[in-house]
C-alpha cells in the first residue's frame, strides 16, 4: 500500500484545515479529502513536534484509509441513483411521446374478375400414342424411319430379315402340293373302286377303306393350306408398317439388332398421331378432386416457355386412384391446342384449374384484409364506436382467408384512416370479392405504412387457405 498526504492550511473563510490522501491498494487507487481535525481525533496524532514525519504519515494513512472507503462507496451509490433516475425519465418520455407521422401505402378498390383455382403439376403427352412392336423374331435388316419422321398409314418403317420365314412358306407350299397330289390319286382310285363295287367285283371293305383315305387326305390338304397361310402371315410381319398417320417420337431399334418376340412383344417405335393436340396428365390431390368438373377452364406453363401461358380445358377426370407413399391423387386430363408445336411430349407443366369464377365484381387486394395501422384507434365508417379496440399489427380479421365471411379494411377518408366492415365472397391469390360494405370502385384501401424514419410495415404474408 502506497500513501500520499497533502495538508491544506486553514483558509481565509475560517474553514478547518483539510488533509488530501491518496492510497493505492491492490491496484485500486482510493483518494479523497477529509478534515484534518477528524483525522487527529481518530488517531490522536499531533503533527507539531519532533515526531518523524514518515512515521506520522503512515499513522495518518492508516486512520484515513477506512474513511476513504466510505467516501468512495458513497460516490458510487450517488452515481447509480442518478443513472436510475435518468432511465426512468427516458422511459416515461418514450411512453408519452406523440405518435410519429406515418405515410400509408394504399391500393385501389376495383371491379374485375376473381377466379379460384387449384394448382397441380403434370406431364405433357400426345393425345394418342401408338406403340409399334414386332410379332416375329429376327434381325433388323433395314430401317426407314427415325426420330421426328412424318409417317403415313401403311408406310414401311423397318424390315426384319425375311429369309427364314420365306423358307417356311416355301416348305408349307411344298407339303401342300404333295398332299394335294396324294388326294388326287386317292380320289381316282375311289372312283375305280366304286365301279367295281357296283359289279360286285371287289369286296365292300376295299371300297370303304379307300373312301376313308380320301377323307383323310382332304383334311391333310386343309392343314397344309392353313400352314401356308401362317407362313405367309409371318413373312408379312417381317415388314414393320405404321398403322396410323403421325410422327415418330421414339425409336428403340438399330440395323443389325436382333428382335426377340418369344415372351413379350418388343417396342420398336412410338408414333404420336397428332402433335397439334396435346394433353396434360395432372396429379390432383384427393382433397381438391371434388371441385374439378369436366369442361372446367385451365391454363398451364412449362419451364421452356415460362412467359407463355397455354390455355386448355378439363376433358377427363379419371376414377382410378394413384397411391404413392400413402398420398392419394387422381389423374385429371387437360386438353390443349399445340398449333405452333411449342409443347413437346414429356414436358413438366404447372397447371391451374379454375373451379369458380366471378366477373365484374367489386374486389380488394388480399393485403387490405390483413393490414391494421399500428396503435391507431380510428372511427368506423357509419358512425361506429370511437373506442374500438385496435387490431394488432399482422392480425388476420375474419374473412381474410378467402372463403367468405366478415372482414375489416381501412380506407383513407379526408386523409385519415377509417375502419370499414365488409362481407367477403370468393377469393383468389390476389383479390377478394366484396359483397357488402361501404366501399366503391376507386376508394383507396390501406395495405401498409411507412414511418418518418424510413421504416415500412405491410401486412404479413400468409400461405394456404
Amino acid at each position: 500500500m502506497s500513501t500520499s498526504l497533502y495538508v491544506f492550511p486553514e483558509m481565509p473563510d475560517r474553514r478547518a484545515p483539510h488533509l488530501f490522501c491518496a492510497v493505492t491498494e491492490g491496484g485500486t487507487r482510493l483518494q479523497g479529502a477529509v478534515m484534518l481535525r477528524e483525522v487527529l481525533a481518530v488517531d490522536q496524532l499531533n503533527l507539531v513536534g519532533s515526531e518523524n514525519r514518515t512515521a506520522a504519515t503512515h499513522r495518518i494513512a492508516g486512520a484515513v484509509h477506512p474513511m476513504l472507503h466510505a467516501v468512495v462507496a458513497g460516490r458510487r451509490f450517488a452515481v447509480l441513483g442518478t443513472l436510475l433516475v435518468l432511465l426512468a425519465a427516458g422511459a416515461v418520455w418514450w411512453a408519452m411521446r406523440p405518435p410519429a407521422h406515418a405515410t400509408y401505402l394504399t391500393a385501389a378498390v376495383t371491379r374485375g374478375t376473381v377466379a379460384r383455382t387449384i394448382t397441380a403439376t403434370g406431364t405433357v403427352n400426345p393425345v394418342l400414342t401408338i406403340i409399334i412392336g414386332s410379332y416375329v423374331s429376327g434381325v433388323i435388316r433395314d430401317m426407314y424411319c427415325d426420330y421426328n419422321t412424318r409417317v403415313e398409314k401403311g408406310q414401311l418403317c423397318a424390315k426384319i430379315d425375311p429369309r427364314p420365314y420365306q423358307a417356311a412358306l416355301d416348305q408349307a407350299k411344298g407339303q401342300l402340293a404333295r398332299d394335294a397330289a396324294q388326294l388326287q390319286g386317292a380320289r381316282v382310285n375311289l372312283a375305280r373302286y366304286a365301279d367295281l363295287n357296283k359289279q360286285d367285283s371287289i369286296a365292300a371293305q376295299i371300297y370303304e377303306d379307300q373312301s376313308a383315305l380320301v377323307r383323310q387326305l382332304e383334311g391333310t390338304v386343309q392343314l397344309d393350306r392353313a400352314a401356308v397361310e401362317t407362313a405367309r402371315v409371318n413373312l408379312e410381319y417381317t415388314n414393320i408398317i405404321s398403322p396410323v398417320d403421325g410422327t415418330v417420337v421414339a425409336r428403340n431399334i438399330t440395323i443389325g439388332q436382333t428382335v426377340a418376340a418369344s415372351f413379350q412383344t418388343p417396342t420398336l417405335f412410338l408414333i404420336a398421331t397428332d402433335l397439334t393436340k396435346m394433353q396434360v396428365d395432372t396429379n390432383v390431390s384427393e382433397s381438391d378432386i371434388g371441385a374439378i368438373k369436366e369442361g372446367a377452364e385451365a391454363n398451364f406453363t412449362v419451364e421452356a416457355f415460362t412467359d407463355h401461358s397455354f390455355q386448355g380445358k378439363v376433358v377427363q377426370v379419371r376414377q382410378a386412384p394413384q397411391t404413392v407413399q400413402n398420398v392419394v391423387t387422381y389423374d385429371v386430363v387437360v386438353g390443349a391446342e399445340n398449333a405452333q408445336f411449342l409443347l413437346k411430349p414429356g414436358m413438366t407443366a404447372t397447371v391451374s384449374i379454375v373451379t369458380d369464377r366471378r366477373a365484374q365484381v367489386l374486389r380488394i387486394p388480399n393485403q387490405a384484409l390483413r393490414f391494421s395501422p399500428g396503435g391507431l384507434r380510428a372511427p368506423r365508417a357509419g358512425g361506429g364506436s370511437q373506442g374500438a379496440a385496435p387490431q394488432s399489427p399482422g392480425m388476420q380479421p375474419a374473412g381474410a382467408s378467402g372463403v367468405g365471411g366478415k372482414g375489416q379494411v381501412w380506407v383513407l377518408r379526408n386523409g385519415k384512416p377509417v375502419a370499414v366492415s365488409v362481407t367477403t365472397g370468393l377469393a383468389d391469390d390476389s383479390y377478394t370479392e366484396v359483397i357488402t360494405g361501404e366501399l366503391k370502385s376507386g376508394d383507396r384501401v390501406l395495405i401498409g405504412e411507412q414511418g418518418t424514419g424510413g421504416t415500412s410495415r405491410t401486412s404479413p404474408l400468409r400461405f394456404g387457405g
